[in-house]
């Protein structure tokens, strides 16, 4: 069974770093990609960013390029979202998706249950 828990949401102040692990398991992880995607209370989903099967690709939305940093370990089968200079508009439910394929056109079949991430004063 595919499983994508998400951790280490919480209140936290704007600016500064946190990261954001996803500890897949259930399937191959070195053989997919994965992304992170987005739900802003009261708002659609937001697809944030992607890396490829073996973390040596990764592509971002223009709402978080140069903020917010996405890798895997595939020797401990996890996923990272590292937020830097985190802003309110951040404020969201943050999703680990697995995809279909190594890389190549988007195809989600897996999602976690997200952890939210609230940015306060």
């Amino acid at each position: 069974e595919v499983q994508l828990p998400e951790s280490g949401g919480g209140l936290v102040q704007p600016g500064g770093s946190l990261r954001l692990p996803c500890a897949a398991s259930g399937f191959i992880f070195s053989n997919y990609a994965m992304s992170w995607v987005r739900q802003a209370p009261g708002k659609g989903l937001e697809w944030v960013s992607r890396i490829n099967n073996l973390g040596e690709s990764t592509t971002y939305a223009d709402s978080v390029k140069g903020r917010f940093s996405i890798s895997r370990d595939t020797a401990k089968n996890t996923l990272y979202l590292q937020m830097n200079s985190r802003k309110a508009e951040d404020t969201a439910v943050y999703y680990c998706v697995k995809d279909r394929t190594p890389w190549g056109p988007l195809y989600f079949d897996y999602w976690g249950k997200g952890t939210l991430v609230t940015v306060s004063s």
